[in-house]
């Protein structure tokens, strides 16, 4: 159960690994299968938002005033942290997951590389290794292994 409560967790926007890691650690979940769990929950919005994005959000924001103000705002906040991404494409939204900070994780990833226009594939596979990167360094810091103070 402490298993699936980490995948699940993960997969929530904004908390993600941050949150991910902790509760795991905090449920027992050995460091090694926290991560993977982590990185596997994290990855799992990637193709459904991808397709919502994709097929949705354009007819969205055609019939509804309060859509196309969220979108509007979303793509404007996405674009301001997106230059990485921009300059190093496929790598740079890899680096831009990897850094565990807030508005820097799988959610606000895929919705820049839908804005840059990424494969799918390349989405995936940057949110994939990116999200194990951030995992890790979230447990690293959680065991005291990494000191950033």
């Amino acid at each position: 159960m402490n298993e699936l409560l980490v995948v699940a967790l993960a997969a929530v926007p904004v908390i993600e690994v941050r949150g991910a890691i902790l509760l795991g650690l905090a449920r027992g979940v050995p460091p090694l299968q926290n991560v993977l769990l982590c990185t596997i929950g994290s990855v799992l919005p990637v193709f459904p938002l991808l397709w919502v994005l994709n097929n949705l959000t354009d007819n969205l924001r055609k019939t509804n005033k309060r859509f196309d103000r969220f979108f509007a705002w979303l793509f404007a906040r996405t674009n301001s942290k997106s230059d990485i991404i921009k300059k190093y494409e496929t790598i740079g939204l890899l680096l831009f997951i990897a850094v565990p900070l807030p508005g820097t994780g799988v959610w606000t990833g895929t919705v820049a590389a839908y804005l840059l226009r990424l494969s799918w594939a390349d989405t995936f596979i940057a949110s994939f290794f990116g999200t194990a990167i951030a995992s890790v360094c979230v447990l690293l810091l959680s065991l005291g292994i990494i000191n950033i103070l």
